[in-house]
């Protein structure tokens, strides 16, 4: 037990300093011999974890979207309904932003291999394709709901999920540039009262003096 405890440290160790070297120096300009220099391992402890570059930086984008999920199913378990729900989700945004400060930029590597290796688009538009039909899940509950407005559901998850990798892009290029915890709150927001135009609207001419009433 100590040995596998061991060796699951080593294995956690070199991904943390992966990440680290990634996101400072980008995947091409790093090499295994830095990362084992940078984690103080040898290579063949490296490769006794990890079959080369390419299958450890798959394990940290698999890392990462394990801690998404924890975030989604948190915000999914608590009982809220939907708006307040997709509300408390980027709430979640600042603390997102906390912890990967200063890595970001393995957000961009993520997608930039994404676009030069099959093997990592397989990786990273698999999950997104599952985010999709959670937003959709979610957005088509509120409809039956009747917290929104009968729209299509997999248009408007996509716009969800547009917005938010626009957000973190932004929160990348510009860390400094806004609070873009707020600007998520405040772009969901916006989002929301968009899917509930309809019902604002037909209250708000419920609400108007029909011609020749009070008369």
């Amino acid at each position: 037990m100590a040995t596998q405890r061991r060796g699951e440290e080593t294995r956690s160790h070199i991904l943390d300093v992966a990440l680290e070297c990634f996101a400072r120096n980008g995947y091409d300009a790093t090499s295994v011999a830095e990362i084992c220099s940078q984690a103080g391992v040898t290579k063949g402890a490296f490769y006794h974890h990890f079959s080369g570059k390419q299958s450890l930086f798959l394990d940290l984008l698999e890392r990462w979207l394990q801690g998404v999920d924890v975030q989604l199913e948190e915000a999914h378990l608590e009982g809220r309904s939907v708006p307040e729900e997709l509300l408390h989700m980027t709430a979640l945004v600042g603390r997102v932003f906390q912890e990967a400060r200063g890595k970001l930029p393995i957000f961009l590597e993520f997608l930039t291999k994404a676009g030069q290796s099959p093997i990592v688009w397989q990786a990273t538009v698999v999950p997104f394709r599952k985010y999709q039909r959670f937003f959709a899940g979610r957005i088509q509950q509120g409809i039956e709901e009747g917290a929104f407005e009968a729209v299509n559901p997999e248009m408007a998850a996509n716009v969800l999920l547009s917005f938010s990798v626009g957000l973190v892009a932004l929160g990348l290029l510009d860390p400094h540039g806004a609070d873009w915890a707020q600007v998520a709150q405040e772009g969901m927001r916006i989002m929301l009262d968009g899917l509930r135009k309809h019902q604002r609207d037909s209250a708000m001419n419920d609400n108007k003096p029909r011609e020749g009433m009070g008369r």
